[in-house]
């Protein structure tokens, strides 16, 4: 397989991966209706981010150290799934509280957006799906022969694919309409999206033992 080639399939298949619905997803609407466009976008760019960590992991091998290493992927399940499982339960808490407004000083401001871009950097880094993906499609795609080229681009690629489909998600769920919407029902979308991310993580450390 030529580098062109490569560098295509490994996109499109990141891609597909990117699209389909998990806590990524799930943290992304969240913040969209309840904090306003720009935390959705920061959330989006740690996402992206952590897309990019692992774009990086997997080219430096990633698939052959959870080979050689088979508890790492076991503690990797369990630890990604004690962050959903924290992440849920601190939606949960919050379903009553009222949100707090979008306007706030600048420096508050900047406070609330660095953590949104870490919480998005954290959730994708603690899924393991992501992890095992980015390893399979590396090691099925990778040519024989990458060029620098292909090192520089693919990493690069993992960052905008990410990055660019969770920010179409965070400026399509951050409409004034939603937020409404999102306000009256607060409580019980909260609930739900904690019992999700819950649910999720503690698939995710049910499988730590298979």
């Amino acid at each position: 397989m030529n580098t062109t080639l490569a560098i295509v399939s490994i996109i499109a298949a990141l891609a597909m991966g990117a699209v389909s619905p998990g806590p990524s997803f799930v943290l992304v609407a969240r913040t969209a209706a309840a904090a306003g466009r720009r935390e959705a976008l920061f959330t989006a760019l740690g996402l992206g981010c952590g897309a990019l960590t692992f774009a990086v992991l997997a080219l430096l091998g990633l698939h052959a150290v959870f080979a050689a290493v088979p508890w790492a992927y076991t503690a990797l399940k369990l630890c990604g799934g004690a962050y959903l499982i924290y992440l849920a339960y601190r939606i949960w808490r919050g379903a009553k509280q009222p949100l707090p407004p979008l306007a706030r000083a600048g420096s508050q401001r900047r406070a609330h957006l660095w953590r949104a871009w870490f919480r998005g950097l954290a959730t994708q880094l603690s899924n393991p799906k992501t992890a095992v993906v980015f390893a399979g499609v590396f090691a099925a795609l990778m040519p024989e022969h990458p060029t620098p080229g292909f090192y520089l681009t693919v990493p690069a690629g993992a960052f905008m694919v990410d990055a660019g489909w969770y920010t179409i998600v965070a400026c399509a769920l951050s409409s004034a309409a939603l937020r409404a919407a999102y306000l009256r029902y607060k409580a019980l979308i909260d609930r739900l999206a904690g019992s999700v991310m819950g649910l999720l993580g503690l698939k995710l450390m049910s499988m730590a033992g298979a």
